[in-house]
């Protein structure tokens, strides 16, 4: 075995490359200022929007007071005059199904006390 001739390894014609021994970390998303910047112009759109939607929502809210603060003198007017039609068509029937009766007065109250009883409607369907 001595008589055999080793070789030693030689570098190749214009030597080896470079071994690349440092870290390289690609720069991964935007910087700081960037997202920050991004934060705080949504933000200050999402409270411009909200303000603008509570503005509305009070305007409508005023705007609904307002329309039944105007519509209650007709509805008070509309249920007087249910009222009153339907005390009269009590009334005519409480004379047709008294008539019989002798000294019925019709519409009188019935009970005996000087204190205010409010007078009972019903509504009876119609045969």
């Amino acid at each position: 075995m001595a008589s055999t001739l080793q070789t030693q390894d030689s570098p190749r014609p214009g030597g080896f490359p470079a071994i690349r021994y440092k870290r390289n970390i690609p720069k991964r998303g935007p910087s700081g200022l960037v997202i920050l910047t991004g934060l705080t112009a949504i933000s200050t759109l999402g409270f411009y929007w909200a303000s603008q939607t509570i503005q509305e929502l009070r305007e409508l809210k005023r705007e609904r007071i307002w329309s039944r603060i105007y519509l209650v003198p007709m509805l008070q007017a509309e249920l007087d005059r249910d009222s009153y039609r339907r005390t009269r068509a009590s009334l005519q029937r409480e004379a047709e199904i008294m008539k019989d009766v002798p000294d019925w007065k019709v519409g009188e109250s019935v009970y005996n006390t000087k204190r205010y009883v409010p007078p009972s409607v019903f509504v009876l369907p119609e045969k």
